[in-house]
């Protein structure tokens, strides 16, 4: 069996990232993807935020009941209506065109925000921002994913979502600097709905700067432009037939051919057409359900009824307690999105699940004491849970719920499949923002005993099917789920590459030999045939006892 004798391993950048100028620009330009998340975080607090500020509640007469969960739902009804046009425009258009079609339609939104008079005004423009931000939200990761440098893409991927909280910091913040500024005027409201504004604009104005999708741009045929992009951003030598360069190209161009073998469409319903599709999307729709229904719902868009629940009423100290608790969420978030490569998935996974569960149960508890004992020590010991509640929920859910569902998803439904995810978790959501107020008003701490059982399900799931994808390529990371011979394929097709690119700097012949007799694709179908010298390669190493390498000088 042939070993390929360069694996890519031994052309990745191995210093600091900030020394590479390459990687150092790339992640300049990735900021704006990143955007994207805390434009969430903000509009997902926001109104939040609003409902601590009197000058909200008198200006719109106190809305409460049905009448606020709409206000909460606006915009997640506004999602969902947008999702299933988004992955044709990311498929078809571009994942950039996609970014830039969603920042000018929550502008408009924010616009109408800002400027409402009435209630019906104020859900209709939280409705436009929904619509236009499921546009952003699904090309952005999409562009992260497959633009970031290989051995960076975990991180960056898993701190996108973990940046939702700097959009949820400053919404806070914002709100309550405004009630402190202003208190009773309606500017105390309005200000923070316009500085909602400020990112969308920064999008708009800078994301042509920032290079397409090399995936994206395969698939579509320009493999020349993909190929420059990578040589400029990954390579940091602007040589497209540097030995990365060959090999990243080698297994996207192998993997699109294998998609498309066994694609027999493009629609939604090649999401479980095959038996690896089906297992990708029951982790997904499972994940997606787990990181609305962890309890987390209740803290997230309900703070206000949660502190009232346990005797804090005073606005200011509500409006302190919100603007921390983002801040700690912050923290964690980060924490778990630097930990995924070293501790891994599945680890992150349950030891997220096994502490929220713990957690949960002694805030039901002390929740429950304060309600039917008036215990103010009860009181006193809820808020600490809430904290180390979301330390464990952040670790895991926030930062890996996203970059999870793209990286085992591969490139001809990825965008369809994270579309798929984000419909669901917009339900669960809209379940949230519709029962939760509701449940907690007719049951109160009782309806914590739900989110307990419901948590000893996820965790039993998350033992069960969570498979772990540290240390793969995106590629061969999306193959997983089609059975072990398709990643051992994608890393010797690479290999391959790499070794004959490296064997024809050196002028010499490499003939490879296929682990079994039948038919693969050469390396050098994938494989441009002139690349640059490189005398600084040391002599072939062995990485698998599948391969063998017989080498002669020409």
């Amino acid at each position: 069996m042939a070993v390929p004798e360069w694996t890519i391993v031994d052309f990745i950048h191995r210093g600091p990232w900030w020394k590479n100028r390459g990687i150092r620009f790339l992640n300049l330009w990735l900021i704006l993807p990143l955007l994207t998340a805390s434009i969430n975080g903000f509009d997902s607090s926001l109104v939040n935020g609003l409902q601590i500020l009197p000058a909200w509640q008198d200006y719109f007469n106190h809305p409460n009941g049905k009448q606020l969960g709409l206000i909460s739902a606006a915009q997640v009804i506004g999602s969902i209506a947008g999702l299933p046009f988004t992955p044709f425009c990311a498929d078809n258009l571009g994942r950039r065109p996609t970014l830039f079609i969603g920042s000018l339609l929550m502008l408009a939104g924010v616009a109408l925000q800002g400027a409402a008079s009435s209630i019906g005004m104020f859900i209709g423009a939280r409705g436009l921002i929904g619509f236009g931000l499921t546009f952003a939200l699904n090309a952005a990761p999409l562009l992260i994913t497959e633009l970031a440098y290989p051995t960076q893409r975990g991180k960056l991927t898993s701190m996108y979502n973990a940046s939702w909280y700097v959009g949820s910091i400053v919404s806070a913040w914002v709100c309550f600097g405004a009630y402190e500024s202003a208190a009773s005027s309606t500017w105390s409201w309005r200000v923070p709905t316009l500085v909602q504004a400020a990112a969308p604009l920064v999008q708009v104005c800078s994301i042509w700067f920032v290079p397409e999708s090399p995936r994206f741009l395969v698939a579509r045929g320009s493999e020349s432009h993909a190929a420059r992009i990578l040589a400029q951003y990954h390579a940091n030598s602007g040589d497209e037939r540097d030995p990365l360069v060959v090999f990243e190209m080698a297994q996207i161009r192998y993997a699109l051919k294998l998609e498309k073998e066994t694609a027999t469409s493009t629609s939604f319903m090649s999401l479980f057409a095959t038996p690896g599709n089906r297992k990708r999307m029951t982790i997904i729709f499972a994940l997606a359900l787990f990181s609305q229904w962890s309890g987390n719902g209740l803290v997230s868009y309900y703070i206000n009824l949660v502190l009232e629940g346990v005797g804090i009423n005073n606005p200011g100290t509500k409006a302190a307690i919100n603007g921390g608790l983002q801040v700690w969420n912050l923290f964690a978030a980060m924490t778990g999105a630097l930990l995924v490569d070293r501790l891994g998935r599945r680890t992150l996974f349950i030891i997220s699940n096994v502490g929220m569960l713990i957690d949960f149960g002694v805030w039901t508890l002390t929740t429950a004491l304060f309600s039917s004992l008036h215990d103010a020590a009860a009181a006193k010991a809820t808020l600490p849970f809430v904290f180390i509640f979301y330390f464990f929920y952040d670790i895991a859910y926030t930062p890996m719920l996203i970059a999870y569902t793209l990286e085992i998803l591969p490139f001809n439904i990825r965008a369809k499949g994270f579309a798929a995810m984000n419909f669901l978790v917009s339900l669960t959501l809209a379940f949230n923002q519709f029962v939760n107020p509701w449940a907690l008003d007719a049951i109160g701490w009782k309806y914590y005993l739900v989110y307990c059982g419901w948590l000893i399900i996820e965790l039993v799931f998350i033992v069960c099917y969570i498979v772990e994808t540290k240390g793969r390529t995106l590629e061969e990371t999306a193959a997983l789920f089609d059975g072990e011979q398709q990643p051992q394929d994608l890393i010797q097709t690479g290999g391959e590459a790499a070794t004959m690119s490296i064997a024809r700097a050196n002028h010499s012949v490499s003939r490879v030999i296929w682990p079994d007799d039948t038919e693969k694709p050469a390396a050098s179908d994938f494989l441009e045939l002139q690349v640059a010298p490189s005398s600084s390669r040391s002599k072939p190493r062995r990485y698998s006892s599948y391969y063998e390498t017989d080498t002669n000088s020409v």
